[in-house]
C-alpha cells in the first residue's frame, strides 16, 4: 500500500494502465515544413527545412529554411543557416550543444536562395538559455571550410554514445528513392572524430548487406553499450569500441521492411532498472520485396500492418520476434514515447511509399503514397500481446501528415504535430495549378491528453536540480495531486529524439528509482552512459498515469564529449 508519507515503488511494476482521451487543437503556422524537429526547451522548439520559398522571411528578405518554434505563443521566427539543411540527421552531445549532420547537394530548383551544399555539412546549435531564443548560443554555427563530415551523407543517422559523442551511420551521396551501391555511404564516423580515426570512415558490411533500402539506419544504444542497427529487414548488434558486429537477429518476420522508402519506425522501449532489459519495438513498412522497381511500386500498395518487438537478452533472441498487428497499415509513421512508457503511432499513410513522385500512380496525387493516416494508434507498452493496440480515445486530424511530417513531446506534456510536403516544391491552395493531393502543410496542431484539455489536476515539479551525475541521487521538490495519489507513481528520464522522416533518432526512456518522503522526492540516477548516454535529459513525474510537466535536467559532468567512462558498471543480462 501506498503512504502519502512515504513509499517506494519500483517503477517497472505498474498497476493499471491509463487510457485517456485525446484531442487536436490547431494553433499557429511554422512558416517553414519542419521536417527535421527537436524540442529545444520548455519554450522553443528548433525547425529545419530545405530551401524553399517559405512564407518565413530573413531580415533581408530571403526565405528562411531554418526557424525556432515558441511554444508561448505559437510562433516562428527565422534562423540563418549556410549549408542545405534538407535531409539532416542530428543528436545533442554531452555538453548540450545540438548537432546536424548530412543534408541535401543542390540542384537547379529556383528559389533556392544563397544555401550552399549541405552533404557534409556539420551545423551547431546552442547550447540556447534564453526563453525567447534570442541570447547567446541561440543561432546556428557553420563552418563550412574547417568543419565538416569526411564523407557526403543525405538520409544519415546521427547517435548519441555512451561517450556523448556522435556516432554517424549510413546516407547516400545524391537524392534517391533506392540507396546503390555506387552513391551509398556504407560506413560510419564520429563527431568529433576519434583520435586516430581523424578524416577516416569505418566500412561497414551490415549496411552494404543491406542496400537498397538502408537510409536512415534505425539505431540505438543499448545497455551493454553496444549498438543495435536496423535498416531494409535485418538488424544487428555492432560493439562501437572494438568495431565488430556481434549479432545478426533473425530478419523481421513476414518479409516486412522498414528501411526507406518502405518506411516503418523502430523504437526502443522504456528501460527499468535493476537490469534494464531493452526491447525493440519496430511497427509498419511494406511487404514489399526490396528488388521491386519503380516502375511495380504504386501509391495504393497496401502498407504493412505488422509489429513486432524483441527483448534483447539470450532467453529473448531465442525465442525472436513477437508478432502483433495495428488495427491499420501505416507507412511513414511517427512515433512519440510517452512519460508513461506508452508510444504513440501518429502521421503517414494507409498506403504507398515515401519520397517524391516516382511511382505508379504518383502523377495523379503528386507523391508516392496515398490514402493519409489521420487517426492516431496507442501501443501500451506493459499490456499482453493482443490487447497493446488500440485507437480507443485518440481523434481523427482534419489535416493529412504526408512525406515530411513531424510529431514530438513537449514539456508541457502535449505532442506537437507539424508539416507534410511530399512535393519537390512549395503548393499552396493559391498556388497548386494541378490541383495536387496534399499540398505544402504549414498549421500547427498539438494533440492534447484530456487532463490537459480538461485542466485536471497533475503532478507538478515545483524544484530540481539543473544537473546530476550518473550513479547520483537528486532531491525533486512535487505535489502530487490528492486524487492521483493512491495510483502508481514513475519517474521519466526522457531524450525527445532528433525527428525525421518517421525516425526519432535517440528517442529514450529510461525509469528511475525514487523514494516520496511527502513532497520530497529522491531519485537516482542512471548507473552509466550506457543507459543514458550523458547529454540534456527530461524528466517527468508520472501519478496514476497522469504525468507533470517536463523540467530539463543535464546527466553527467556537462564536459565536451568524447567524455570518459562516468559512474559505476552494473550487471546486465542483455546483448
Amino acid at each position: 500500500m501506498h503512504s502519502s508519507k512515504l513509499f517506494t515503488l519500483l517503477p517497472f511494476l505498474r498497476l493499471a494502465v491509463a487510457q485517456h482521451t485525446w484531442s487536436f487543437v490547431q494553433q499557429g503556422n511554422s512558416g517553414i515544413v519542419p521536417l527535421e524537429l527537436i524540442t529545444l526547451s520548455p519554450t522553443l522548439a528548433l525547425m529545419y527545412d530545405r530551401p524553399y520559398t517559405n512564407p518565413l522571411k530573413l531580415p533581408d528578405g530571403e526565405p528562411a529554411w531554418a526557424g525556432l518554434w515558441h511554444f508561448n505563443n505559437n510562433s516562428a521566427t527565422p534562423l540563418k543557416t549556410i549549408t542545405n539543411t534538407f535531409c539532416a540527421g542530428g543528436a545533442f552531445i554531452s555538453n548540450g550543444t545540438l548537432v546536424a549532420v548530412g543534408g541535401q547537394p543542390l540542384d537547379s530548383i529556383p528559389g533556392w536562395g544563397n544555401a550552399t551544399d549541405g552533404t557534409m555539412g556539420i551545423r551547431l546549435f546552442g547550447p540556447c538559455d534564453s526563453a525567447d531564443g534570442s541570447g547567446p548560443g541561440c543561432t546556428v554555427f557553420e563552418d563550412p571550410q574547417n568543419m565538416h563530415l569526411v564523407v557526403t551523407r543525405w538520409y544519415p543517422t546521427a547517435l548519441r554514445i555512451p561517450d556523448g559523442s556522435l556516432f554517424i551511420m549510413g546516407g547516400s551521396d545524391i537524392l534517391t528513392t533506392f540507396n546503390g551501391a555506387d552513391i551509398a555511404q556504407n560506413n560510419y564516423e564520429f563527431f568529433p572524430p576519434r583520435k586516430g580515426e581523424v578524416g577516416k570512415v569505418r566500412p561497414s558490411k551490415f549496411l552494404n548487406d543491406t542496400l537498397p533500402a538502408n537510409l536512415f539506419p534505425r539505431s540505438m544504444v543499448l545497455p551493454s553499450g553496444h549498438v543495435l542497427m536496423m535498416a531494409n529487414n535485418q538488424s544487428m548488434i555492432y560493439d562501437i569500441e572494438t568495431n565488430t558486429e556481434l549479432h545478426r537477429l533473425p530478419e523481421l518476420p513476414n518479409g516486412v521492411r522498414i528501411g526507406v522508402p518502405f518506411d516503418g519506425f523502430a523504437q526502443l522501449l522504456p528501460l527499468s532498472p535493476p537490469l534494464y532489459e531493452p526491447t525493440v519495438l519496430a511497427c509498419g513498412g511494406s511487404t514489399k520485396p526490396d528488388t521491386i522497381t519503380l516502375e511495380e511500386m504504386n501509391t495504393e500498395d497496401v502498407a504493412s500492418t505488422q509489429c513486432q518487438r524483441m527483448t534483447l537478452t539470450p532467453a529473448g533472441l531465442a525465442a525472436g520476434w513477437q508478432v502483433e498487428h495495428m488495427p491499420e497499415p501505416r507507412v511513414m509513421p511517427e512515433t512519440v514515447i510517452l512519460p508513461s512508457g506508452d508510444v504513440l503511432i501518429l502521421n503517414g499513410a494507409h498506403t504507398g511509399y515515401s519520397g517524391y513522385p516516382s511511382v505508379g500512380n504518383s502523377a495523379i496525387t503528386g507523391t508516392n503514397a496515398a490514402n493519409p493516416a489521420t487517426r492516431g494508434i496507442m501501443y501500451r507498452t506493459t499490456l499482453p500481446a493482443g490487447q497493446r493496440l488500440t485507437q480507443t480515445g485518440l481523434p481523427t486530424s482534419s489535416i493529412p501528415r504526408m512525406y515530411h511530417s513531424a510529431a514530438t513531446l513537449t514539456a508541457k506534456g502535449n505532442v506537437m504535430v507539424a508539416a507534410s510536403n511530399p512535393h519537390p516544391f512549395v503548393l499552396t491552395a493559391d498556388n497548386n495549378p494541378n490541383n495536387l493531393s496534399f499540398p505544402t502543410e504549414y498549421r500547427v496542431e498539438y494533440l492534447n491528453p484530456d487532463f490537459i484539455t480538461n485542466n485536471s489536476p497533475r503532478p507538478v515539479i515545483t524544484h530540481s536540480p539543473s544537473k546530476l551525475a550518473f550513479n547520483a541521487k537528486g532531491t525533486i521538490t512535487v505535489t502530487i495531486p490528492h486524487s492521483l495519489a493512491a495510483g502508481e507513481l514513475q519517474v521519466s528520464l526522457m531524450d525527445m529524439g532528433y525527428i525525421t522522416h518517421a525516425w526519432h533518432a535517440n528517442s529514450r526512456l529510461v525509469f528511475l528509482d525514487y523514494k516520496l518522503v511527502g513532497n520530497t522526492l529522491t531519485i537516482t540516477t542512471p548507473p552509466n552512459g550506457n543507459i543514458y548516454p550523458p547529454g540534456p535529459a527530461w524528466i517527468y513525474v508520472v501519478a496514476d498515469g497522469v504525468w507533470s510537466e517536463g523540467v530539463q535536467i543535464m546527466i553527467g559532468d556537462g564536459g565536451d564529449p568524447p567524455r570518459p567512462p562516468q559512474g559505476v558498471p552494473v550487471h546486465i543480462n542483455s546483448l
